[in-house]
This record gives C-alpha cells, sequence and structure tokens, in this order.
C-alpha cells in the first residue's frame, strides 16, 4: 500500500544566494517535501520504526539548509538525496524550496524550485 507524506512549509533562516549581501544577511526560506513509499507495515503496526520518521526527516532538511548554496536548485537537490539516501523505502520525493524575499527590482510573494525523482 502506497502512503503519501507532506512535511508543508518548513521555515528557514538560511544564507542561500548569488549576491554578496545574500550571503552576509541570509534571508528566510520555506521546504515542503512531499514522497511515498510503501508504508503498509506502519499501517497496522502503529509503530514509528516502521514508517518514515518526520522528526528524522525535518533534521535532515535542517543541516542541509545550514549549509550554504550560490543557487536554491543546489540546496533542494541536496536536500532530496539526503532524504531519498537516509530512506531508500521512498520511491517518489519532490522537495520544493522557496526564497521568500528574492533580490528582485518589485515585489512577489516568493520564487521557488521544485526537484523530483
Amino acid at each position: 500500500m502506497k502512503t503519501s507524506i507532506e512535511l508543508k512549509n518548513m521555515h528557514f533562516f538560511a544564507y542561500h544566494g548569488v549576491l554578496e549581501h545574500e550571503t552576509i544577511h541570509g534571508n528566510n526560506f520555506s521546504v515542503t517535501l512531499r514522497f511515498s513509499a510503501d508504508l503498509s507495515k506502519a499501517c497496522i503496526s502503529d509503530d514509528v520504526g516502521d514508517t518514515v520518521d518526520y522528526a528524522e526527516v525535518y533534521d535532515l532538511v535542517k543541516e542541509e539548509m545550514a549549509k550554504p548554496s550560490k543557487l536554491i536548485e543546489n540546496a533542494a537537490y541536496r536536500i532530496l538525496r539526503r532524504v531519498k539516501d537516509a530512506f531508500p523505502e521512498i520511491d517518489r520525493i519532490e522537495v520544493e524550496l522557496a526564497k521568500m524575499n528574492p533580490p528582485v527590482a518589485g515585489r512577489m510573494e516568493y520564487s521557488a524550485v521544485t526537484v523530483s525523482e
């Protein structure tokens, strides 16, 4: 049985960006992670050891967000690889990473990239 899990809008302050002021002053980011796996054992056992532990996934995302990247594409891909490597039972994964205050000459809510596998 396929089970889908979503960790929506995890908020981080980080130093991703091409411009010097982004690497010095940082920015607010939001990460949403969606993945699926066969978690039928967990559905029956009610045991966290039989599922993908959200707390562990969050900690992996937090560690990757703490490593500066010039491009949010790179940070999103590193998150995808780190989570997928830690939980090989995941068969599909999508990472959306949004920069909440992109350095543009105008107003926008955010800029975002999505990587998936």
